[in-house]
């Protein structure tokens, strides 16, 4: 059996974060587009706050994947690594966005659009 080298599941999660970020970004400019006659021209606003938390998340994804390597290199483990609060505040703009996802279409519900 071949040693697997450890940097390479670092570099898979960075990979990983980079989907999300696509995704979140992509989602978002839909959700823009929409969410365009419900909201008129507060749809837009919505759609780039959600392209900035995406490279928000990025950047954080980086500094993340760039300490993973480096606790790897220099102690050869991950006891003390980097804690999961990327992942913590990633979950926390995802629900705020289903609840505001869910008041705007009970508002679109009450108001029989």
């Amino acid at each position: 059996m071949t040693p697997v080298a450890p940097g390479l599941a670092a570099e898979r999660t960075a990979l990983a974060w980079r989907r999300t970020v696509l995704a979140l970004a992509v989602g978002s400019l839909a959700a823009g587009r929409v969410l365009q006659p419900a909201l008129g021209g507060g749809a837009w606003p919505v759609a780039v706050v959600g392209v900035v938390v995406g490279l928000g998340v990025l950047l954080a994804a980086g500094r993340r994947a760039a300490a993973i390597v480096r606790a790897l290199s220099t102690r050869g483990d991950l006891a003390a690594g980097p804690a999961a609060g990327l992942l913590a505040a990633l979950a926390v703009v995802a629900v705020l966005v289903g609840v505001v996802g869910l008041v705007v279409v009970v508002r679109l519900a009450v108001d029989g659009r």
